[in-house]
């Protein structure tokens, strides 16, 4: 059989993704329940832990993967894999959660004053990123940009009615969340040695594979856990925990991983998956301030323009 010793690299780096994925999905969805449970004994408020806590555990994986991509010397695999995460999650995961509860949600009066500057922010490293190359200075600024943001969302957001836990409940949250941790360490260095080695095999653009594959496996912790939160009508606890993790890849993940490690990268994915996502913020806030709830309606119109922005990055990226 001439094609073995080709198909069988290839099934082995297939499994390797696959496994590699669950480790990163499986860490990031233990990290994220941990995650909660530790912050409620600091007394935060729900609306503070979606925004904050919960999205930054949420995008661990993303965050650990471009950090391996960066020092595996593919910058430019870790930026797509971020942004393209981003445009899944204020389209596909928005759409599928409304079609998923069958009754909308709700967006609170607080949320659509606290994002009225949203997509500014998520311009900035569209901006910073014209020239096709991130800086330290470019990294400083965008990580700036993000903790005055989420400064601007703490203030205001501790909830004194809320239970301390004993000492031993944190402790025990504690030891979880650094078993996730290690859970999304070893996934995420695996799943970029995989998917490099799937693009190179099949041929593909290894930039495609992480704004349309890695990516959405990375929105998939946000995705359960803001689902859980429908369930329980919490919405705006999901809705936070998306537009918190979103706003924290453009800004403090890329401002982490130009930081780190200055790069250059193909100028398209400014000017197609950055400008996707800003589009894609600027069209959802506009459906969350039509009645102060996303309908199903404005959930089919999201799902096509993430159906529009994956046919759109297969021309560019082909």
């Amino acid at each position: 059989m001439p094609d073995n010793p080709i198909i069988l690299p290839m099934i082995q780096d297939l499994a390797v993704f696959i496994v590699s994925m669950f480790f990163v999905i499986r860490g990031a969805t233990l990290a994220t329940h941990y995650s909660v449970k530790l912050a409620d004994s600091f007394k935060l408020s729900k609306y503070v832990v979606g925004f904050i806590v919960v999205a930054f555990i949420s995008i661990l994986p993303e965050t650990l993967i471009a950090i391996n991509a960066a020092l595996s010397g593919a910058p430019s695999f870790g930026l797509g894999t971020l942004l393209g995460s981003n445009v899944a999650d204020l389209t596909l995961i928005f759409a599928l959660l409304v079609l998923g509860n069958g009754r909308g949600i709700k967006i609170e009066r607080k949320v659509l004053s606290d994002v009225r500057i949203y997509p500014l922010f998520l311009l900035m490293p569209i901006v910073l990123g014209l020239d096709g190359s991130y800086s330290r200075i470019d990294g400083s600024a965008l990580m700036l940009a993000g903790a005055i943001f989420y400064y601007m969302i703490y203030r205001g957001g501790i909830d004194i009615s809320s239970v301390e836990h004993n000492g031993e409940n944190k402790l025990r949250n504690a030891l979880w969340m650094l078993l996730a941790m290690a859970f999304l360490l070893v996934g995420s260095h695996y799943t970029v040695e995989s998917a490099a080695a799937l693009a190179s095999a099949l041929d593909i653009n290894p930039i495609l594979i992480g704004m349309l594959v890695v990516s959405l496996g990375t929105t998939m912790p946000e995705f359960f856990f803001s689902f859980k939160a429908c369930k329980k009508r919490e919405d705006c606890l999901a809705v936070g925990d998306i537009l918190g993790a979103v706003l924290a890849d453009a800004t403090v993940v890329v401002g982490i991983l130009a930081f780190i490690c200055p790069f250059s990268f193909p100028v398209t994915i400014i000017y197609v998956t950055g400008m996707f996502m800003v589009v894609a913020s600027c069209v959802l806030l506009a459906f969350m301030r039509s009645g102060r709830k996303l309908s199903q309606n404005e959930a089919y119109l999201l799902l096509m323009f993430w159906i529009c922005y994956v046919c759109v990055e297969f021309m560019v990226n082909r």
